[in-house]
């Protein structure tokens, strides 16, 4: 088995453990939740969920972790007025319409000191296969090795590089490609695949994520409130900024 087939099949394996535990806690929620009632915005044509409040999102809001977190990318000073968590899914089509919308004022805004961001990245869509998997896993060998301005390059191209849920997906080498036009060492980022360091990242994530019950993307943290404020993903992101100028 060539080195390449080794990568793959060890990021298969990741993949596949954290779709049997979500799997496995999916089925847990079914069987003990009772009277929650969950109301959703349909986006025209697209498909996709808008993040939708429910009676204990408050309480769930309130339990997220402040900015600088084990598992995310925080941007600004702490002396900043506002803080925003958010939680995303690099194959999240929502979130890539979030991102292109906003991503450019939220990052200048953090630079202003205006806001302090924190991006969370963590695996939702494992069921369409094991990209949300491999590019978290990627990203977090970015952040933790290169550090956190050229993750936050990596981050945005590949929102910006995002492919269909349906596929085809990046291959890793493809992800490992992209995170060097980001700026990466790819020579120490394929070192740290090959050995399969750091693949309990995405893993830890996740659970972090369930445990508070995050379970659509994005989920936008506002000042320790959940904010929703939007029809679509894009108005959601325009009113965020709006909201911290």
């Amino acid at each position: 088995m060539t080195n390449k087939e080794k990568r793959e099949l060890r990021a298969e394996r990741a993949a596949a453990a954290l779709r049997e535990k979500q799997r496995r806690e999916r089925r847990r929620q079914i069987l003990t939740a009772t009277a929650v009632v969950v109301a959703i915005a349909l986006v025209v044509g697209a498909g996709f969920l808008i993040n939708s409040m429910r009676d204990d999102t408050e309480e769930k809001a309130s339990k997220v972790p402040a900015t600088g977190s084990q598992y995310g990318l925080t941007l600004g000073p702490d002396s900043a007025p506002h803080e925003v968590v958010i939680y995303e899914d690099f194959l999240c089509p929502v979130c890539g319409v979030f991102e292109a919308t906003g991503h450019e004022q939220l990052e200048q805004l953090a630079d202003e000191g205006k806001v302090r961001v924190e991006y969370r990245p963590f695996v939702l869509l494992n069921r369409f296969g094991p990209y949300s998997t491999r590019s978290t896993w990627i990203w977090s060998l970015v952040l933790q090795q290169d550090g956190p301005d050229v993750a936050l390059k990596f981050h945005d191209l590949l929102f910006a590089n995002q492919p269909s849920e349906e596929g085809p997906f990046p291959s890793q080498d493809d992800l490992v490609a992209l995170a060097g036009q980001a700026g990466a060492d790819t020579e120490e980022l394929q070192s740290s695949i090959d050995a399969g360091a750091g693949v309990e990242w995405p893993v830890n994530a996740s659970e972090s994520a369930e445990a508070l019950g995050i379970n659509s993307t994005p989920t936008v943290i506002l000042d320790g409130a959940p904010f929703s404020n939007g029809a679509t993903p894009a108005d959601v992101a325009t009113n965020l900024v709006k909201a911290l100028q």
